[in-house]
């Protein structure tokens, strides 16, 4: 199995990772995926968990950025009213935007994390751009037509991977 699709850790959802986790790796930047990651891709403006998640990340300071290859439409209205920067039409797998991102915006990766739901797209990116990466499952059961396409390559290998115990838990990395 390819060490690409190996992420640093594995949680339920971002919601059920204790902030601690974050403080612990020193991590003062988190890059997070939009859909099924923070709210479900018909999500037009964050829900109260989404809020409250951000308002705990400020108080460890902690930056949220929201991340994704939606379009700039859908994802500018989201961040803009929780308040964070964003990167749209990310390209994930691919590493070239968020790189030119992290080095315009003089990010840190050493102390930045990417959190996400999908091997193919958001553990394959963090791992090329050599970004510790927390997976996660999905929100919410319904995805878009795109996803389901990567969903399809996604179960086998998460499947092999919590197989192997590659999907090291979170609470496990503290």
């Amino acid at each position: 199995m390819c060490k690409k699709f190996i992420p640093y850790a594995h949680g339920q959802n971002i919601f059920d990772v204790d902030i601690t986790f974050f403080v612990s790796h020193n991590i003062k930047t988190l890059l997070v995926d939009l859909d099924n990651t923070l709210d479900s891709y018909r999500a037009i403006e964050p829900s109260k968990r989404v809020l409250d998640l951000k308002s705990a990340l400020d108080r460890a300071n902690i930056e949220l950025i929201v991340i994704s290859n939606n379009k700039e439409k859908r994802v500018s209205r989201y961040a803009q009213q929780l308040g964070v920067r964003f990167l749209f039409s990310t390209h994930k797998p691919f590493t070239r935007r968020l790189k030119k991102f992290i080095k315009e915006n003089n990010i840190d990766i050493s102390s930045t994390m990417l959190v996400g739901d999908q091997l193919i797209t958001d553990v394959l990116m963090a791992n090329n751009a050599k970004l510790r990466v927390l997976l996660t499952e999905k929100l919410v059961k319904e995805d878009q037509w795109t996803t389901h396409i990567n969903r399809i390559f996604d179960r086998p290998i998460r499947r092999h991977l919590a197989k192997k115990g590659k999907l090291v838990d979170w609470r496990d990395k503290l």
